[in-house]
């Protein structure tokens, strides 16, 4: 029989309120808290604490706080990308991303779903889907990723757009739902 944990890592239907589960958001919380009230004059502080907290950090990456996520071990961040203010990664799944890619203020990759029957929602099951994201990605201010999607390499997410969907690479994608409105593929 499979622990509820177990149960989140392998996407299925999961109860939140499992100690091993708790104990995980517990140590997200104490370890967000520590980056977004560290010392602004101590940056090497900062980035320790978020070494500590993610599952990887990539190079030259930059994240500013308030930054604020579920777990933080299921959250790969590929070198030289900048996440700025007020982030918000429910990493109930993995999220990956790549190189370089910049992230807008207020930005949401939310990995976590909730049945849609009333029954199962009351009784507090949930789920997850990874979220990808490419190489050379730009999310604009305000963008929402939800679960399960994968956005492709150089593809830019126009600010406010809602991400329901996989974005191919090389596009520029805007609205709710995001959909690509011109590609970026060199004609020679």
């Amino acid at each position: 029989m499979s622990t509820m944990k177990e149960r989140m890592l392998a996407g299925e239907p999961y109860l939140a309120d499992d100690p091993e589960i708790v104990a995980d958001l517990d140590r997200a919380a104490r370890l967000t808290e520590r980056f977004n009230t560290g010392p602004a004059a101590d940056p090497q502080a900062r980035l320790a604490v978020l070494r500590e907290l993610l599952g990887s950090l990539g190079a030259d990456t930059w994240v500013r706080p308030p930054f604020h996520c579920d777990y933080g071990w299921q959250t790969h961040i590929g070198p030289r990308t900048f996440v700025n203010f007020n982030a918000v990664f429910l990493d109930v799944a993995r999220i990956t991303i790549g190189a370089d890619v910049q992230i807008g203020p207020n930005v949401q990759l939310l990995t976590a779903t909730h049945p849609i029957e009333p029954e199962a929602r009351r009784a507090k099951w949930e789920s997850a889907r990874p979220i990808t994201i490419g190489d050379n990605v730009w999310l604009g201010g305000g963008v929402i990723v939800l679960a399960g999607v994968t956005i492709g390499e150089n593809t830019v997410v126009g600010a406010g757009a809602v991400v329901t969907r996989d974005l191919p690479p090389n596009v520029v994608a805007v609205g709710n739902p995001a959909r690509p409105v011109r590609s970026l593929e060199q004609t020679t």
